[in-house]
């Protein structure tokens, strides 16, 4: 369990063909394009990825064909969030069978659960696998809220939990776990509008779909500040700004394939029930595009 992230977490789409099957050329195509830019590690099947709407031998696909067209050049991520924990665990199996340098788990669930049953879960996970688990809050999609203090005491308690991807938009809480755990948990930034606070609080990467669509800006913008140059950093992050809040406001699996199109990358059309972009929205996203060109 050696694996240190750091940089840009790229999040891929998964590509669909016009029949409905997933299209690993254009995945492989695209995860290859992510690494030659420079991304610092590739994170496919999380919310970006649709990971919700495939099914197991789709899921495993998707894993296989990433690590192949990564082929160790970075590390490789994988989201193994499922409903259950049985099913969560198989993931973590299959994605370290697989070649994964890490697995990043959302705890999803129909019920509310506890601290208690969050804890059980992770350490289940973290049983089955040698690998660095980042646990990922994001409620929005989870509907589970994981309270800073929970975060601190999996990461201390649980053996291979080492990194923690927070997603509420919430600067206070990076400033809650720093301060918990001295500064020892690597926290990655999980929303997009907010990633300048977040590097000027000691971000220690951002996980982000935007550089499927503009890789040079978002790796300029995270060099300038790791160098602690955050009046450059601030200036790109202005001229980010419009396309991250439109990605994220419209859904980032049906922005981004749009976004893929017009830049004539197509990876097809978002799984039922998300639907492709109005023609309206379509157009402001071009004409977002051509802005940052």
């Amino acid at each position: 369990m050696s694996t240190t992230l750091s940089g840009i977490l790229a999040y891929p789409v998964t590509p669909f063909a016009a029949d409905g099957s997933i299209d690993t050329a254009r995945l492989h195509a695209l995860v290859d394009t992510l690494v030659a830019e420079g991304v610092h590690a590739i994170a496919p099947l999380g919310s970006t990825g649709e990971a919700a709407y495939l099914d197991e031998r789709e899921w495993n696909l998707v894993v296989d064909t990433t690590v192949n067209a990564v082929a160790g050049r970075i590390p490789v991520v994988v989201g193994a969030s499922d409903l259950t924990t049985a099913n969560t665990v198989r993931r973590a199996e299959y994605a370290q069978h697989a070649g994964a340098d890490a697995v990043m788990v959302l705890p999803v669930s129909y019920w509310h659960l506890s601290d208690r049953e969050l804890e059980a879960h992770f350490r289940s996970v973290s049983d089955s696998i040698d690998l660095p688990i980042m646990v990922y809050n994001n409620p929005a999609t989870s509907g589970i809220d994981m309270r800073p203090e929970l975060l601190a005491e999996l990461f201390e308690s649980v053996p291979n939990v080492t990194m923690v991807k927070e997603s509420t938009g919430d600067i206070d809480r990076m400033n809650r776990l720093n301060e918990l755990t001295e500064r020892r948990l690597p926290i990655f930034n999980g929303s997009n509008p907010l990633i300048l606070e977040a590097l000027r609080v000691g971000a220690t990467g951002w996980c982000t779909a935007a550089p499927c669509l503009r890789p040079r800006l978002c790796l300029e913008l995270f060099s300038a500040a790791a160098e602690g140059r955050f009046d450059r950093a601030g200036e790109i992050y202005e001229s980010l700004r419009p396309l991250l809040q439109f990605i994220v406001a419209g859904g980032l699996p049906v922005t981004v394939k749009s976004g893929l199109d017009i830049l004539g990358a197509s990876a097809g059309d978002p799984r039922a029930p998300l639907l492709r972009l109005k023609e309206a929205d379509r157009a402001a996203l071009s004409h977002l595009l051509a802005a940052t060109a």
